[in-house]
């Protein structure tokens, strides 16, 4: 699983830890109820994901203790462990904040649970999943560094925090000279949201990098659902909102994709979606369920969009 190529590469915030510009989500690793693990891919699929993604030169891959109910951390953990340059992968995952997670405690719990499952004796960036918590923030922010400076956690990160509370944290964490590594948010062509509601500028601003979950929005950019060549689940028709009202507003920013992807040797409208959120600053990880796909998500790499490209997607508005 050694890695073979060289990548560009990215930094997590001030934390000092660089990856490569583009990172490997594994919700869909272990997750049987959403994505259908042990049913149309199993373990042997996943490991196929994970060795090409290295060997396209992937370091960071991004996973949660909810995850397959912890399936997703144990089955990286032991991928990593197998790789014989596993040393250079950058393991993220995520603390959930549970209703009954009230103290300092329960991080010290949670960080030794992920340890266990992963396998190793440091998690490299832990982010808290999301911004609802019944525990002050300034008990969290605290607890988190305290794990720091006890040498469990190399970096702090956040998950779906609004700009405002991004802030709070990042000067609860400069308090104790930590600094706030990224947040991961729901980014991609088809959903700018981040680009208007502060959270992009305020990442800027604060040197956090932004990490962009569901950038292809579940296929959509892809162009599959809108040529009838598959159609989601109800839960992921819910989840990424696909209808036919969609597919025709989507469509002509998937007929953009095609064009700058036959401009660049035949690069599909997804490496296209990918590319443009590297240019644009943010961590990408798109999800792969098998080798195929993790190939093709890597395609994202190694080539640049022109500036008038990156104009007409910027000047995109479906979302």
């Amino acid at each position: 699983m050694a890695r073979e190529t060289e990548v560009e590469r990215v930094r997590l915030g001030a934390s000092g830890q660089a990856v490569s510009a583009l990172g490997a989500g594994t919700w869909q690793w272990g997750d049987r109820n959403l994505w259908g693990y042990g049913k149309q891919y199993a373990e042997a699929e996943v490991a196929a994901a994970y060795a090409a993604s290295r060997a396209a030169g992937i370091t960071f891959f991004d996973t949660a203790e909810v995850y397959g109910r912890g399936t997703s951390e144990r089955l990286l953990g032991k991928l990593v462990s197998e790789d014989p340059a596993g040393g250079e992968v950058v393991v993220a995952t995520k603390y959930a904040p549970l209703p009954y997670r009230l103290s300092a405690r329960s991080i010290n719990a949670a960080v030794a649970a992920s340890l266990a499952r992963l396998g190793r004796p440091r998690i490299d960036l832990y982010q808290v999943h999301w911004p609802y918590s019944l525990m002050r923030l300034e008990t969290l922010m605290n607890a988190l560094a305290d794990q720091v400076e006890a040498g469990r956690i190399g970096a702090i990160g956040v998950s779906n925090y609004g700009a405002q509370r991004m802030r709070r944290a990042h000067a609860l964490l400069a308090r104790r000279g930590v600094p706030l590594a990224s947040n991961q948010v729901h980014y991609s062509l088809l959903n700018r949201k981040v680009e208007h509601n502060g959270v992009l500028g305020a990442c800027h601003e604060l040197s956090v990098r932004l990490i962009a979950y569901s950038p292809l929005e579940q296929g959509l950019v892809t162009g599959k659902f809108h040529r009838a060549e598959a159609r989601p689940g109800r839960m992921r028709r819910l989840m990424s909102g696909i209808n036919a009202r969609r597919l025709r507003q989507t469509l002509p920013a998937v007929e953009l994709l095609g064009r700058i992807g036959a401009a660049h040797g035949d690069k599909t409208e997804a490496q296209v979606a990918l590319r443009w959120l590297i240019q644009r600053g943010a961590l990408p990880i798109p999800g792969a369920k098998n080798a195929a796909q993790a190939e093709a998500n890597a395609g994202a790499l190694g080539w640049q969009l022109t500036p008038e490209e990156m104009a007409a997607l910027d000047a995109l508005r479906v979302g």
